[in-house]
C-alpha cells in the first residue's frame, strides 16, 4: 500500500472544507439499505466510521451518526461476523455483508472494537458494547499468546477449502441441537436445506450455510411472543453447543507471528474497552501485550523491531510500528494513569522523530533514514485496510502536545497535514484517519485533569467521564501525595491544580481554560456534556 512520495505534494493545511467534502463523499457512497459504502466487495474500514463519529460530534449532523450505526449494525448481523465463535472476517464479497472472505485479521478486530466502543459512547446503545465484548472474547480466546502478545491472523481455508470450518448443513444443526431447536435457530439465522449461498464455481446452492441475521433478536422475540431475554438465553445455549462441536473440526491455520504495529492497535482497543466498559480484564490484556513488546521487540538501543515468532525478534520497525504502539501506550496511560506508559510513548515518539521524520518536506518516511538503502524513500497518508502511520502519528502528536502543553508536538502534526495537503484534498475519503486528527486540531479540544491525594483507584468521577463520547480530549491524573510526582516534570502546569476536601477533583478545561473544580461525579458529567 506504500506509494512513492512526490515532493510537490505540499500545499495549504487542510481545513473545514475538507472535512465537509469527505462527509459529502461518504454520504454519496453510503448504502442506505445495508450500510457501508459503495458496492461489493465491502471492507469494514472502521477508521472511516471513526471520522464520521467525530464529524457528527462537531457538526451535530445526526445523519453522520446514523450512517455509522447502520453500518455497524448490518455488519454485526451479517455473515462477515462469526456468530458462533465471534470476531470479524476480513471483508464481504457481496453488498449484504453475508458471504465473507473467511480470513480473520487482528487489525480488523482492533479497529472494529474501537469503532463499536466509540459508537456505544456516542449513542448510549449497549448493543454496540456487546459486539465489542464479543470481539474481545474471540481475541482473548484464540489470538492471544501465553506470553501476552497477540497473534496476527487466522486463515480462511481448512482442509483445503475456504470457509469449511465456519459453515453448516441443516442436518448438522438437527443432529447437534435437536429438531425443534434447530428449526428455531434456522429461522433466526436463515439456515436453508439447500444452503443459503451459491457455490462460486457452479452457481448452484452450496448445500451449506453461513449463519446471519436479517432481523434483530428483539424483532424475532416479538414475532414469537417471547421475552427478548429468554430468546437470547436460548440462542446462547445453541451457540455454545455449535461452538463446542465446531472446535472438534480441523481449524484454519493460525498465523502466530506477533507484529508490533498490529499489537499496538489491539492494545489501544483493549485499553479503550477497559476504561469505557469498566473491565480490568481488558486493561490487563493491553498491559500484557505492551509488556511483551517492550520485553521482546526492542533492540539494545531502545528501538522497536517489527516481528516476533518462535522466540526470535527481527526486522526493522516501520513508522506504523511506532505510530500504532505509541497510540496503544497513550490509551493505556488514560486507562491506568501509570506514568510509565506516557513516558514510554514520549521516548518512542522522540525516536520516531529522530529516525523517520523528513526534515526537508515534513511527514514521516515509512522506514528510518539509517535503514536498508532504497531507490526511493516512501511516505504515505492514504489509509488502506488500516490507517497510515502518518495519520495515526498526527493524532498521537496532538495528544502528546495537549498532555504536555508543548506546542512543538502540535506543530509537527500541522506539518504532516501541510506536507500531504494536495494528496488529502485529492483523495479525501482515503484519508479519514488524518481527518479525524484534523477535527481535533481545529477544536474545540479538552483537557481534563483529575487531582487526588492518593493513587488512582477507579474513582467514580473518572469512570463517569469515560462513559461519554468526547474524542478530542486528553485525561491526566495527578496524585498529590506522590513526593516524586513525575507528571509535574512532564506537564508543569498540573502543579496549579489541587484536590478539594480530600476528594478526587476534576478540572474540565477547554483549550486550557478551566471551569471551577468539581468533586461530584454527576456534576462533572454535566459540565463535560455542556
Amino acid at each position: 500500500h506504500i506509494e512513492q512520495f512526490s515532493e510537490d505534494n505540499s500545499g495549504e493545511m487542510p481545513g473545514k472544507a475538507d472535512l465537509e467534502n469527505a462527509y459529502k463523499n461518504f454520504s454519496y457512497r453510503f448504502d442506505e439499505t445495508y450500510g457501508g459504502f459503495g458496492n461489493a466487495p465491502k471492507f469494514p474500514s472502521p477508521h472511516n466510521l471513526m471520522f464520521l463519529l467525530r464529524y457528527w460530534k462537531s457538526s451535530a449532523d445526526d445523519a453522520a451518526l446514523e450512517m455509522v450505526e447502520k453500518t455497524l449494525t448490518e455488519m454485526s448481523k451479517g455473515g462477515i461476523f462469526d456468530h458462533v465463535g465471534f470476531g470479524f472476517h476480513r471483508y464481504s464479497t457481496d453488498r449484504y455483508w453475508k458471504l465473507p472472505h473467511f480470513e480473520k485479521m487482528l487489525y480488523d478486530q482492533a479497529m472494529l472494537a474501537i469503532a463499536y466502543i466509540e459508537t456505544y459512547q456516542a449513542s448510549g446503545n449497549s448493543y454496540y458494547a456487546n459486539v465489542a465484548e464479543k470481539i474481545f472474547e474471540y481475541v482473548l480466546r484464540d489470538m492471544t499468546s501465553p506470553d501476552g502478545g497477540f497473534y496476527s491472523a487466522e486463515d480462511a481455508d481448512s482442509e483445503g477449502e475456504e470457509g469449511k470450518f465456519y459453515v453448516w448443513t441443516k442436518s448438522e444443526l438437527i443432529e447437534i441441537l435437536g429438531k425443534d431447536a434447530a428449526e428455531m435457530y434456522s429461522v433466526i439465522y436463515n439456515i436453508e436445506d439447500e444452503g443459503n449461498f451459491d457455490d462460486e464455481a457452479t452457481g448452484k446452492k452450496s448445500g451449506t450455510n453461513i449463519p446471519h441475521l436479517r432481523e434483530s433478536l428483539a424483532r424475532h422475540a416479538e414475532d414469537i411472543n417471547m421475552e427478548e431475554k429468554e430468546l437470547a438465553g436460548k440462542i446462547e445455549s445453541y451457540r455454545m453447543k455449535l461452538f463446542n462441536y465446531r472446535e472438534k473440526r480441523i481449524h484454519p491455520l493460525k498465523d502466530d507471528k506477533i507484529l508490533t504495529d498490529w499489537n499496538g492497535l489491539m492494545i489501544a482497543a483493549f485499553a479503550m474497552g477497559g476504561k469505557v466498559l469498566k473491565s480490568e480484564k481488558y486493561i490487563k490484556a493491553a498491559e500484557n501485550s505492551a509488556k511483551f513488546i517492550l520485553d521482546n521487540l526492542m533492540d539494545g538501543n531502545g528501538r522497536l523491531l517489527h516481528r516476533f515468532r518462535k522466540g526470535e525478534a527481527g526486522l526493522q520497525a516501520s513508522v506504523e510500528d511506532y505510530a500504532f504502539f505509541i497510540w496503544g501506550l497513550l490509551e493505556l496511560y488514560e486507562a491506568t494513569f501509570n506514568l510509565n506508559y506516557l513516558t514510554g510513548a514520549l521516548e518512542l515518539q522522540k525516536i520516531q522523530d529522530n529516525y523517520y521524520w523528513d526534515e526537508e518536506n515534513a511527514g514521516y518516511f515509512f522506514s528510518p533514514y539509517d535503514g536498508e538503502e532504497l531507490i526511493t524513500k516512501t511516505k504515505e497518508i492514504y489509509d488502506g485496510a488500516i490507517p497510515s502511520g502518518n495519520s495515526v502519528s498526527a493524532m498521537n502528536l496532538l495528544k502528546l502536545g495537549r498532555i504536555l502543553a508543548d506546542k512543538k508536538y502540535e506543530n509537527k502534526s500541522v506539518d504532516i497535514g501541510t506536507a500531504f495537503s494536495k494528496k488529502i484534498k485529492q483523495e479525501v475519503i482515503g484519508s479519514a484517519m488524518y481527518l479525524a486528527s484534523l477535527d481535533y486540531s481545529m477544536g474545540p479540544a479538552y483537557e481534563i485533569i483529575f487531582v487526588s491525594d492518593s493513587e488512582y483507584n477507579n474513582e467514580d468521577i473518572v469512570q463517569k467521564i469515560n462513559s461519554i463520547y468526547l474524542p478530542n480530549k486528553v485525561v491526566i491524573f495527578v496524585n498529590e501525595s506522590d513526593e516524586n510526582n513525575e507528571i509535574y516534570d512532564l506537564a508543569g502546569y498540573t502543579k496549579n491544580y489541587s484536590a478539594i476536601d480530600g476528594k478526587t477533583t476534576a478540572y474540565i478545561c477547554k483549550n486550557y481554560i478551566c471551569n471551577l473544580p468539581v468533586t461530584d461525579p454527576d456534576e462533572a458529567l454535566k459540565l463535560v456534556r455542556k
